[in-house]
């Protein structure tokens, strides 16, 4: 029996999508989706990873629509998927489940073995994060249903923020009403942003608690981190994930009497006001699409709108990065991680072409080259590092939640 095997859950109100990983090889041997839960019909793939060579090696992937009314269904969709088209999980055996979990207050500050009154607390804590929590809840009960006998472990997104200095954690409003409402920095993206930080210690072979470190998550979603001897000291993303950079859809900082002007002019409401500035601002808001591929090719085109979303996009990503190396008094290291910054060698230029003063030298064709694993991008002779490092949330949930359950 293999006890390295762990499936990770992201759930969220009406899909989820899963892996099972091998911690001890660091490989996904399977993955899938279940979407459109509680909709007309619902859908779920599901694609078994090989490991071969040759015709072995090729990725095999499979979709069906069919009701999905609840994540109990769900699970045993995904349940029927494994024993149809594999890999068995009898042979391959999952000893822990690990559960993505986006809010965890200041309550969590670590991996968390699941437990009655734990699931109670994630639920609670869905008034600071109600698109997102009341998902995972949903997702812990039915995993929690279908592998009774395994431990459920909660990996939070919060968590490695937790280190924050109350300077950078606070607002400037008044103190009983932040108490009473919980209202503080809690930061997001911890799991990527660890990931990232602690790959980068091992690639350069240095200690972990020698570096000043930035780390820029870029997807749809986007958040940097200043991380200094691998604690969070600064982050972008703040009572929620709309705060910070400019992202595919949020609008990211903005003056707040903004929503006060929208809500008399307009007459928005607040249900109107999140979905405004969550859904329908960003990229989005500025240029009509928020993928970024799509942004860099209008841009290219000479389309003005694009051209500006870029602009706003890139302005938005110096403030952070120049302000971050003031908080840390220097850095050692700068990492690009996500969707974006993985994929987007113009990106990662335009953010980095005014830190030339600093004495930070990118290397034009490493930056342009597209290759897997961890990459330098800076000269040799740069005064500071500048990486490209895949993330692997999943992974780096597996290995908390495999952790905690050989201690359980």
């Amino acid at each position: 029996m293999n006890v390295s095997v762990v499936l990770v859950i992201n759930s969220g109100s009406s899909s989820f999508k899963y892996q099972l990983l091998d911690v001890e090889t660091e490989t996904a041997l399977a993955s899938g989706l279940v979407e459109r839960i509680g909709e007309g019909m619902g859908a779920a793939s599901h694609k078994v990873h090989f490991t071969g060579v040759g015709a072995a090696a090729v990725d095999a992937t499979y979709t069906q629509e069919l009701p999905i009314p609840d994540h109990a269904v769900g699970f045993q969709v995904m349940l029927d998927a494994f024993a149809e088209h594999g890999p068995s999980l009898t042979e391959n055996a999952p000893v822990a489940v690990g559960h993505r979990v986006v809010q965890g207050g200041a309550r969590f500050f670590q991996p968390t073995l699941i437990t009655d009154l734990v699931e109670i607390n994630i639920d609670e804590l869905s008034v600071l994060a109600p698109l997102h929590n009341p998902g995972a809840v949903q997702g812990i009960r039915a995993a929690r249903a279908a592998f009774g006998d395994l431990p459920h472990v909660a990996v939070f997104d919060t968590a490695f923020h937790q280190t924050l200095p109350p300077a950078a954690y606070t607002y400037a409003i008044d103190r009983a009403i932040a108490r009473k409402h919980r209202i503080r920095r809690y930061g997001f993206h911890g799991t990527s942003h660890k990931f990232v930080s602690e790959s980068v210690a091992e690639y350069l072979g240095r200690p972990l608690r020698s570096l000043k470190q930035i780390v820029l998550h870029l997807g749809n979603g986007a958040s940097i981190t200043a991380i200094d001897g691998g604690h969070s000291v600064e982050t972008s993303m703040g009572l929620t994930p709309l705060e910070g950079l400019v992202m595919g859809t949020r609008s990211g900082d903005l003056d707040p009497s903004i929503l006060l002007v929208l809500a008399r002019r307009e007459e928005m409401s607040p249900a109107e006001l999140d979905a405004f500035l969550n859904k329908s601002s960003g990229m989005l808001g500025l240029a009509g699409v928020s993928d970024m591929r799509d942004i860099e090719d209008r841009r290219e085109a000479g389309d003005g709108p694009a051209s500006l979303a870029f602009d706003v996009y890139i302005h938005r990503l110096r403030a952070y990065i120049g302000s971050y190396i003031a908080q840390l008094g220097g850095v050692d290291v700068i990492s690009f991680t996500a969707g974006v910054g993985e994929n987007s060698p113009l990106i990662r230029a335009a953010a980095l072409e005014t830190l030339g003063f600093l004495g930070i030298k990118l290397d034009a064709a490493a930056n342009e080259e597209r290759r897997k694993g961890i990459r330098t991008i800076s000269t040799p002779d740069s005064s500071v590092t500048v990486l490209v490092v895949p993330t692997n949330e999943e992974l780096e949930i597996a290995r908390q939640a495999l952790a905690v359950a050989r201690v359980a």
